[in-house]
Parts: structure tokens; C-alpha cells; sequence
């Protein structure tokens, strides 16, 4: 569990918060293996029998005051009573327990799932992919390739199912070798309800297949995917061939009968379902379908604008879907392919608040689908999260950002179906009165997260091994793994604060990635609620603000004095840790995240970075929003590690060959002077390859 601030020091009260300009926060990454130091947590097991204090609900940790008998919170300064069991565990000074010794833990309940540790079925988690046939060959074409890629990525282990949807649902039995389908109709009224419910049509069992039993199975099954004619799609829709929209995308009906039929089963057929749903267009059939007709220059005969009017969401049916995907246990992952509009504003709720991801590419020539689908199965990853954040009771954690689900019954407890080691959140702290920390507090403000979640064990793997390896819960096995088993965990990191005495210390203790993730959530949320346009305004006001505090503080300009302007530091000279923000904020600004819908951002090319950029860690982010440029001498020889964004840069550096790493492009560039026996394409086992950031 990686925790980083934006400043390494706390401010003093909410004047030194508001009076320094800097952000006051923090980001997350619950499942990494190690924290922002790199070092791995402390392991034990028995998290089931960790004491919590009974005011602030904390968890036992080594900043607490340990007595014989009792010991003190260190986030609200409550005594809290051992039991007789409690007490012997921490009298034991030969063996001493990881919490007591370490600010970061994993710990392993020893009473989860013993009843079912024999049940291979149940154990196993479950990978469905939702294919749209109201699309081009090209387009199913990639699905296939990509779905291929896929099964060499799922463990052995898995359980695979394959769903298509169009004007109707078609369910694939695999588990033979000629694949059987069933369909059922989708009614084009909007009230949703199937005909047949989908277990009546095919028995979950017989829907699922193991994947090491049944590869060849499903490839032959994906091998007799064809795009629904649109002589169907026009029957169905109840309309002419030569209408003018065919319909016959019935996604959201889909996605409804799906998450039913697999939510009952959730922690007795299946610890964990995650859908897989490729899309090629705006739902456009039935229930859930979204009116894509609000893109285009209504707008601007209506006078409104366009930037505000195609953030929000023009209905709630995907959003209230993602609350039953959470109920019944279900991730989903969306991958539009397509170059229409396609309303992500809407969609993007059932994905991100599933824990799921969104990616949407503009054509299928240059799509990385099967790339991107390989990389994200073969990552660890946890399943059934909770994520709890406690402070101490001075302040508190105001707003939360990322992907998940708010528990609707308690404060800052955030629940996440599906989470990977690079998923990251953050957090905008405040203080809870308008004293702060006060001068002569016996102990420094304290910052605990707890994270609660389940990872598949293989049966024959020790659990030793599976700590070791780090988060290994998609570790490869034999295809004759006896099956899989559920480990519940508790990871946790206490982190104990300094308070600062004065504006220097908040500067000096400044991290401008954390500040840039913070200010990035901050800026979505902004645009969300008043629009891009207002979201600009807000950024651009915040770096004046600070650059005004920064020499105000320093005494480096008088601004009431007319000559103010030429003695203004706005290069931030006093403070290295602050000089790299105006150029970080000039490029977020300069990013199609915030440019305007008249400077020619395709709104749903908005939605797909506002998803990317609010789950990314800060150094992720960075350089997504301000690439780097490193240089080489040949494939296999660096030149200079990083060049400034400039020109100047490729012209006077003399390098021969550069590489621009901007997170999701990445491009390598040869200058007329660079050697003609250089290769090119560069090598896949040279430097370069090995440099590619985003394929790490």
C-alpha cells in the first residue's frame, strides 16, 4: 500500500492550509505491493483477532501506547481495555506481532472460507465477455484476437462465458466441441423486461466453462461470431431498410439481464465475475438506450453550451446498474471501439463504479485492444475490497476520488469490486474545527488506512509463497491445479504526521506529482458541476493564488507598489520543490481534458481521460499530462535520461535517436543526422524496447 502526500509536513490550522496555496491531500494505492519507500509490509495472520479501539474504530498499531493491560489510540487518545486473550498475545515479548513492530501489515483471516476450501467451483473466479454483433467485421476481428489474447492471460483456474447482444441475447455453451447458442429476444419498449429470464434459457453451469478444459472451445466459438445483418436490425427496431437509425444495440438490456443472472451465484457458484464489454457504438435498442442526437450544433442555436451540456449523464440507468453490479459481485470492464458518439458520460458509471476500466479507441487499425486486454489479466488483483481511511480527530478526510462505490451506511468507507496494484485514489483533507493541531500536542496527527479484501490462492500453493511473490492472486499454474481457494486479508498503513511550523517547512515538504494528482480529480470534479470552461478558470486562478502567497510570504514583492510585476518570482527560486508546478499545470491545461469542445475534443474523448487520468498514480500521471523525452545514442546505448519539451532540444542535443514517453503514445524518433545502418524499428530486446514505460 503505497500512501503519498502532498505535503510531507501537515499545515498548522485552516490558515496556514488556505494561506500556502498548496492542496491538502493524499493518494492511495491500496493492492501495491510494497508502500511509496518500496518496502514490503510486515505479514501475519489472525487479522480476524486485531484490536480496534472502541471510539474512532482504529486498528491496534505501533504507534499506540502498549500497557500490560490496556493500550491508547493513537489517532483519538482513548484508553482501551485488553481482553484476557488480547493481553496474553501482547505480553509475549519473544514473538513479536507485526503490528506492533511496523507501520504497514498484511495480515491473513484464519476463518474465511474454511467451510468451502474443498469446493474447486466455488472458488474459482468468473471472466464473462459481452460482445456487440451490431458492428463491422473488422470490428469482431479484434474482439476475437483480443479475447484470444485474453484466455493465455486467465489463469487456469478461471471460469469463461461468452454473451453476445444485439436486437437479442445470445448465450454460448462451450463445453463442447460444437458451441451451442440460445437466443433471447429483446423487447424495443423501454421497460426492460426478457421474455425468458437468461437461466431459464441456459443453466449457469452449462454456461460457464473451465477455461483449461475448454480453450479450444471457445476459440472455435469466437471463430462463428458475424455482425447481425442490418436487415434484422431494421426488422427488429419495427422500421424500414431505408430508415434512418436501424437501432439494435440493446446494450443496456443486456448488461441488466446479465448482472441478474450472475448475481445470485456471487460467493456460491463464484468468488468474483468480471464482464468484458466491447461495444462499437451508442446502446440504441430497448431499455437503457442513450439519444445521441444532443452532439452536433443544436447547440449553438439553442445557446448553450456544449462543454457543460455533454459531461453529465442524460440518464441514471447506468449509474443504478453499477449499484446492482456491486451487489451481485460483478466488475465491469467497457471497450468502445468506434469513432461516433457515444455518450461515455452515461456509460462510464457502470465501469468505474464496478471498479472497472473504460477505454475507448477511435478505429480498429490502430486499436491496442489485445494488447491492453493481455496486460490487464495478467496483473494482480484483488477482489471484494473495502477501503476504510481514519484519521486523528483534528481533521479529517473531507472528499475521496477514484473508482468505487460510497458505502451508503457509513463515512469514508469506499467499497471496490475489482482493484489492481496500480489503482490509485485520492484524498482532499480539511480540518474538523478551525483550531487545527495545536501548539503543544502530545503526539502528531495520525493517518490510518485500512484495506480489507479477498485474493485465489491456488490449493497446492503455499501461502508463504503467495506473500512472497507479492499480491500473486493471478500467479500462473499448471493447467492440473486441483482449483482455487479464497484468502481474506487485512492490509494496513499507519502513518504518524509532523505538523509545520511555518510556510518553508509546507514548501520544502512539497511532492508536485501528489499535488498535480490532487489538483487533477479536483479539476474534473469542477468541470462535472460548472463545466470545462469554469474548470480552466479554476486551475488557472489556483497557480495565480499561489505564486501570489509564495512571494508575498518570501517578501519578494510589494503589491500595492507600481513596479510589482517586474520583481514578481514566478519560477518559484526560493523553493525547488515548487518550480516544476506552472510548467505541470500549463501542459494540464493544454490537455484535452480541459481544451474546449470548439477546439475540437470529441466529447466522449473527455469522458475516456477523465476515467484514465482518475486512476492513475501520481508519477503515472505525470506523465501522462507532461511526457518525458529521453534520448539515445544507439538502440542500446542511452544518450540523456530527460530533455526539456522543447525544440531546441531534438536540434541541439546531437542525440541521433529520441523517445517520447507520454504514458498511452509513445513515440520514437529518428533526426536526418542519425546513422542509416541504425535499425528501425528499434529492436525488441534493445534499450529502447525495454524502456517503454506504459508496457512495463
Amino acid at each position: 500500500m503505497s500512501v503519498r502526500r502532498t505535503v510531507a509536513r501537515c499545515p498548522a490550522d485552516t490558515e496556514a492550509q488556505e494561506g500556502c496555496g498548496i492542496p491538502w491531500g493524499a493518494t492511495v494505492a491500496p493492492f501495491a505491493a510494497t508502500d511509496e519507500l518500496r518496502r514490503p509490509p510486515e505479514l501475519g495472520d489472525r487479522g480476524e483477532a486485531l484490536p480496534r479501539c472502541d471510539s474512532c474504530y482504529a486498528y491496534l498499531n505501533s504507534f499506540c501506547d502498549i500497557e500490560k493491560w490496556a493500550w491508547t489510540c493513537a489517532l483519538c487518545g482513548q484508553l482501551i481495555a485488553f481482553s484476557e486473550e488480547q493481553a496474553a498475545r501482547y505480553q509475549n515479548s519473544s514473538h513479536p506481532h507485526p503490528e506492533v513492530v511496523s507501520s504497514f501489515i498484511d495480515l491473513e483471516f484464519d476463518d474465511v472460507e474454511e467451510d468451502n476450501a474443498d469446493d474447486n467451483f466455488q472458488a474459482r473466479p468468473v471472466f464473462v465477455a459481452a460482445v456487440d454483433l451490431s458492428a463491422s467485421e473488422e470490428f469482431l476481428e479484434l474482439v476475437k484476437s483480443s479475447l484470444l489474447a485474453a484466455l493465455e492471460a486467465i489463469n487456469p483456474g478461471a471460469l469463461f462465458g461468452l454473451i453476445t447482444f444485439s436486437h437479442k441475447i445470445g448465450l454460448y455453451d462451450v463445453q463442447g466441441p460444437i458451441p451451442v447458442v440460445k437466443y433471447v429476444s429483446i423487447p424495443p419498449d423501454m421497460d426492460g423486461k426478457l421474455p425468458v429470464d437468461l437461466d431459464m434459457a441456459m443453466p449457469l453451469p452449462a454456461f460457464l466453462a473451465t477455461v483449461e478444459d475448454n480453450k479450444e472451445h471457445i476459440a472455435a466459438a469466437l471463430e462463428t461470431l458475424r455482425p447481425t445483418s442490418s436487415w434484422e436490425r431494421a426488422t427488429a427496431a419495427g422500421q424500414g431498410v431505408e430508415g434512418v437509425s436501424m437501432g439494435g444495440r440493446g446494450f443496456g438490456v443486456a448488461m441488466d439481464a446479465l448482472i441478474k443472472y450472475l448475481g445470485p451465484e456471487y460467493g456460491v457458484t463464484f468468488a468474483m465475475a468480471r464482464v468484458f464489454a466491447f461495444l462499437s457504438g451508442p446502446p440504441d435498442y430497448g431499455a437503457g438506450q442513450l439519444d445521441t442526437r444532443r452532439y452536433g450544433e443544436q447547440y449553438s442555436s439553442k445557446g448553450e453550451d456544449a462543454d457543460k451540456a455533454l459531461l453529465p449523464a442524460q440518464t441514471s440507468y447506468y449509474k443504478d446498474l453499477a449499484a446492482q453490479a456491486v451487489l451481485a459481485g460483478v466488475c465491469v470492464d467497457l471497450f468502445a471501439v468506434t469513432n461516433e458518439y457515444t455518450d461515455l458520460a452515461s456509460l462510464k458509471y457502470l465501469s468505474i463504479e464496478s471498479g472497472g476500466g473504460l477505454l475507448l479507441y477511435s478505429s480498429t487499425e490502430e486499436a491496442t485492444l489485445p494488447q491492453d486486454l493481455y496486460r490487464m489479466l495478467s496483473r494482480p488483483y484483488a477482489f471484494g475490497c473495502i477501503l476504510r481511511i481514519r484519521t486523528s480527530t483534528e481533521f479529517k478526510a473531507a472528499t475521496v476520488y477514484g473508482h468505487y462505490f460510497p458505502d451508503p451506511e457509513y463515512d469514508n468507507v469506499q467499497r471496490i469490486i475489482c482493484c489492481d496494484q496500480f489503482a490509485t485514489y485520492a484524498i482532499d483533507f480539511e480540518f474538523s474545527s478551525s483550531s487545527g493541531f495545536t501548539r503543544h500536542m502530545e503526539s502528531p496527527p495520525v493517518l490510518q488506512m485500512a484495506f480489507q479484501y479477498s485474493i485465489l490462492v491456488p490449493q497446492d500453493e503455499d501461502t508463504k509463497h503467495s506473500y512472497s511473490n507479492g499480491n500473486s492472486a493471478n500467479s500462473s499454474v499448471s493447467s492440473h491445479s486441483p482449483g482455487y481457494v479464497v484468502k481474506r486479508r487485512l492490509r494496513i498503513r499507519t502513518l504518524q504526521m509532523n505538523v509545520a511550523a511555518n510556510f518553508t517547512q509546507l514548501y520544502e515538504s512539497a511532492d508536485t506529482e501528489v499535488i498535480l494528482t490532487v489538483l487533477t480529480h479536483k479539476i474534473i470534479r469542477a468541470s462535472l458541476d460548472d463545466g470545462v470552461k469554469e474548470a480552466r478558470a479554476l486551475l488557472h486562478d489556483w497557480l495565480v493564488i499561489l505564486t501570489a502567497q509564495y512571494n508575498d510570504y518570501y517578501k519578494l514583492a510589494q503589491f500595492a507598489a507600481p513596479t510589482t510585476i517586474n520583481k514578481l518570482d514566478v519560477a518559484f527560486s526560493r523553493c525547488p520543490q515548487l518550480q516544476a508546478l506552472p510548467r505541470h499545470v500549463f501542459a494540464l491545461l493544454r490537455n484535452p481534458l480541459l481544451r474546449t469542445h470548439d477546439e475540437g475534443v470529441h466529447p466522449d474523448h473527455r469522458i475516456y481521460l477523465q476515467c484514465l487520468f482518475s486512476a492513475l498514480e501520481p508519477s503515472y500521471l505525470l506523465r501522462a499530462v507532461y511526457p518525458v523525452l529521453s534520448s539515445f545514442e544507439t538502440p542500446d546505448k542511452q544518450a540523456y535520461p530527460r530533455h526539456s519539451l522543447s525544440r531546441a532540444a531534438l536540434i541541439t542535443s546531437g542525440s541521433p535517436i529520441f523517445f517520447l514517453d507520454a504514458f498511452t503514445t509513445l513515440i520514437v524518433y529518428y533526426s536526418p543526422t542519425a546513422d542509416p545502418a541504425l535499425p528501425f524499428p528499434p529492436p525488441q530486446n534493445c534499450k529502447i524496447s525495454s524502456s517503454l514505460f506504459f508496457l512495463k
